[in-house]
């Protein structure tokens, strides 16, 4: 007999949590060393420890990197206060402050099955719902990139499926649905901005359906569009003050695109060109405060790239292949630095094949259920082929990936009946209509 959908529901965030904790209480004791190093937080927590530690010693958002420097928008605003709330609460750089971090992405991480199973069953059978929710309670990466790295993946994730979730049935709810899309999304591109490149696909899916639907698509879009304005303002405000520069969240895409065109295709040597990792690069950073620098890299590399166009289109296709793949290079110099990465790409490979068939499939059946994810696994890997690409640059759209393989491997079959609720909402809009 199957169980009541909350039931279900409880068990899958149950069982996540559970192996994510395992995972948690292993890795803490990995990260002692760290945390008696006054210098530096946890494991892999990078810039986002970095700046959280500047909040917590007074200096405001600044120093991303182990110098103490100046105001910095390398990493968007929303995290490293919420790892230096816990430095508050739990001390600066202790184990416990890291265990809390890592059990709040663990939370974040399997709280993301629920929002994942709604977003599935909107569109797909109960039976597709089920089994991407348990997959992603299970699913290896998700499990590593909440349990094991101190950064926003697990946070973005579950607040960008929500995101998703609201959007697929916007066009046929009221204005506070749609304000609430426009803060929501707002607060999701202030804990990464990567997202924000499929704001104008999902605005715009959601608009046409109204327009289609003869709702008053503009008195409500406009709303919308104005709260994710007020959302995002202030940081830009601040980010002009404390900067003098004028920009969205962050201000480092050229800093990466010059780290991954200036000739060095190694990304796991010591000395890739960037400041985390290059003590020459620091120094520069140092030198010339973050604007200039900045500015100096985006020059060096448009200059790089206008002599060396066919560097940047093997390059770029190679971070494509990595994004999806895991593949960078099999060399012997290369698995030194990365001894996981043969198996990794098994998987990956697995993964890729059945989200392709599984997004040919849904199309074939149902292009209208189908074009957000296909929008999704077209438009947000972008920058990343132009700059330089990981699997963990992947995780924000993760959920969506295995919504897709799912239908690969196991169909989608026909598109479920609305839910009361959506049948509801449709009901509502011919009089909707006809006051528009």
């Amino acid at each position: 007999m199957r169980c009541s959908v909350p039931a279900f529901l409880t068990a899958v965030f149950v069982m996540a949590l559970a192996l994510r904790l395992i995972v948690v209480a292993v890795v803490t004791h990995q990260m002692a060393a760290a945390a008696l190093n006054p210098d530096n937080f946890g494991y892999e927590s990078w810039e986002m420890g970095w700046t959280a530690r500047s909040i917590f010693l007074g200096r405001g958002f600044s120093s991303p990197f182990l110098p103490i420097t100046g105001p910095t928008a390398l990493v968007p605003p929303i995290y490293p206060y919420l790892i230096a709330g816990v430095f508050k609460l739990l001390g600066l750089n202790t184990l416990k402050a890291a265990f809390a971090i890592l059990s709040f992405n663990s939370i974040c991480s399997s709280l993301t099955s629920l929002p994942l199973y709604f977003l599935t069953r909107r569109s797909l059978p109960e039976r597709a719902a089920r089994i991407a929710a348990l997959a992603w309670a299970i699913y290896p990466f998700s499990i590593y990139f909440s349990a094991d790295r101190v950064w926003d993946y697990a946070f973005t994730s579950l607040l960008f499926t929500c995101c998703l979730v609201l959007a697929q049935r916007l066009h046929a709810r009221g204005i506070l649905a749609w304000i609430g899309f426009g803060v929501l999304y707002g607060v999701t591109a202030l804990s990464n901005p990567s997202v924000v490149s499929l704001l104008p696909f999902l605005f715009g899916i959601a608009v046409y359906r109204a327009h289609r639907a003869r709702v008053a698509w503009f008195s409500k879009g406009l709303p919308a569009c104005l709260a994710f304005v007020a959302v995002c303002l202030p940081w830009t405000i601040r980010n002009e003050r404390a900067l003098h520069s004028t920009f969205f969240v962050r201000d480092g895409f050229w800093l990466e695109f010059y780290a991954g065109n200036n000739g060095d295709t190694s990304e796991s040597n010591s000395n890739w060109a960037h400041p985390a990792s290059n003590p020459a690069e620091m120094r520069r950073y140092e030198t010339l405060g973050e604007i200039a620098y900045i500015q100096e890299k985006r020059e060096l590399a448009v200059d790089f790239v206008k002599h060396h166009p066919v560097f940047f289109v093997v390059a770029s296709v190679r971070r494509m292949v990595r994004f999806w793949t895991g593949f960078w290079s099999f060399s012997p110099a290369y698995l030194k630095y990365e001894p996981l990465d043969v198996p990794n790409v098994l998987f990956c490979l697995f993964l890729v094949s059945f989200m392709i068939r599984g997004l040919t499939r849904w199309w074939r059946e149902d292009k209208d259920a189908a074009l957000p994810y296909l929008l999704a696994v077209l438009v947000f890997p972008l920058p990343y082929y132009l700059t330089h690409s990981s699997m963990d640059y992947r995780q924000p759209i993760e959920p969506i990936m295995l919504v897709l393989v799912t239908v690969g491997l196991f169909g989608g079959g026909t598109r479920r009946p609305d839910s009361e609720e959506d049948a509801a909402a449709d009901e509502r809009m011919e009089p909707e209509a006809a006051l528009a």
